[in-house]
């Protein structure tokens, strides 16, 4: 069961919000994709980005954003599936960015140091590439980043990709303003709504609302509501909820600037 939302409403209208990075194409939605996606439209949560983690699943993901209006498809080589990219992989993403004209980003990219045996330096030389090749086609990239926002960030200032998102931002005030000023927008979700997240949600607090956006992880990432469940788009509202409560601001503000932080910073249209 979804739980209801009662939405603020402006000019009789419901509130428009994005989910800034969803795996909607995955196995986990292929039973009722449909109806999620039903569901978040009278929810209002009107546009979904779908990030790519292997080039296997490109081809999907291309084709379930294009079933419906309002899905975004980003490609990438995701760190933690380093053993599942192929030599070509790099070869590929470069034609299929040449080829497709509806890729909003170069995503799900970047280092996951958490996992203890994960190659860095493979990790570092896979996370390079992407950029370079995100730089070359003027996309702006998705990050994935888990104890290694030093090392992002340091990459970063040297490749200068057109900005993005870091999804899932964990990290502290001083590497927020860092990403922030390399023209990046900070992505919170489900952990919002757990009390235990204490200093993630004292960032949520101090951070200007115009570097924020908002997401899902669904299915992973799953707030303290639905705890246990498959996280969905369907959810957002609740996240929505959670940040606005914790910044004293109204839930129709938060929406409204969220919203256009991710349409600007992916150009989305």
């Amino acid at each position: 069961m979804v739980p209801e939302f009662e939405l603020e409403l402006e000019y009789n209208n419901p509130m428009q919000i994005i989910d800034s990075h969803c795996h909607l194409d995955v196995v986990d939605f292929d039973a009722d994709r449909d109806a999620v996606l039903a569901d978040c439209r009278a929810l209002g949560v009107s546009r979904i980005v779908v990030p790519g983690v292997v080039a296997s699943g490109w081809d999907n993901l291309l084709q379930v954003c294009r079933q419906q209006t309002g899905l975004y498809p980003a490609l990438g080589l995701h760190p933690v599936y380093l053993d599942e990219h192929g030599v070509d992989d790099l070869k590929l993403l470069e034609q299929r960015l040449a080829d497709v004209d509806d890729v909003v980003a170069v995503g799900e990219i970047g280092l996951d140091f958490f996992i203890a045996d994960l190659d860095r330096q493979r990790q570092i030389t896979l996370f390079e590439a992407q950029l370079a090749i995100a730089v070359n086609a003027d996309l702006p990239v998705i990050l994935h980043v888990r104890k290694a926002h030093d090392q992002v960030i340091a990459i970063l200032k040297r490749f200068r990709p057109r900005g993005g998102i870091v999804h899932a931002f964990n990290g502290s005030l001083e590497q927020a303003q860092q990403y922030i000023d390399l023209g990046f927008k900070l992505g919170f979700g489900g952990m919002l709504t757990y009390d235990r997240a204490s200093k993630l949600r004292g960032l949520a607090k101090q951070l200007p609302l115009e570097t924020m956006v908002l997401e899902t992880d669904a299915p992973d990432m799953s707030g303290q509501p639905c705890h246990g469940q498959r996280n969905s788009p369907q959810y957002l509202p609740q996240y929505l909820e959670a940040l606005a409560e914790l910044r004293g601001e109204s839930v129709g503000q938060v929406a409204a600037v969220t919203t256009e932080n991710v349409m600007t910073v992916l150009a989305l249209k």
